[in-house]
């Protein structure tokens, strides 16, 4: 609930100084319509540029790996038993 919280003030405060903007002639107004799509555009990079960071961060789990062969063998087994053909190995 907190997160949702901190997300709406961040979007009221950011839609006021759009709002400002936009009474005030700091900036023209074609730019200050525009504001909005560069915003999105900016966030959009953003969020790219997180998952490409996470994916060269991103951590090789060998016991992990071997647990989850462990766990499919185990469930290869299982259809096994009860009759469902699993394909080979």
């Amino acid at each position: 609930m907190k997160h949702i919280v901190k997300i709406l003030t961040l979007l009221v405060a950011i839609t006021a100084i759009w709002i400002c903007l936009l009474e005030t002639s700091i900036l023209a107004r074609i730019n200050t319509w525009l504001l909005p799509i560069y915003f999105i555009i900016s966030l959009g990079c953003y969020g790219l540029l997180m998952v490409g960071v996470g994916l060269i961060q991103f951590r090789t789990c060998p016991e992990e790996a071997v647990l989850l062969q462990k766990d499919v063998l185990e469930a290869r087994e299982f259809l096994r038993m009860r009759g469902v053909d699993v394909g080979s190995d």
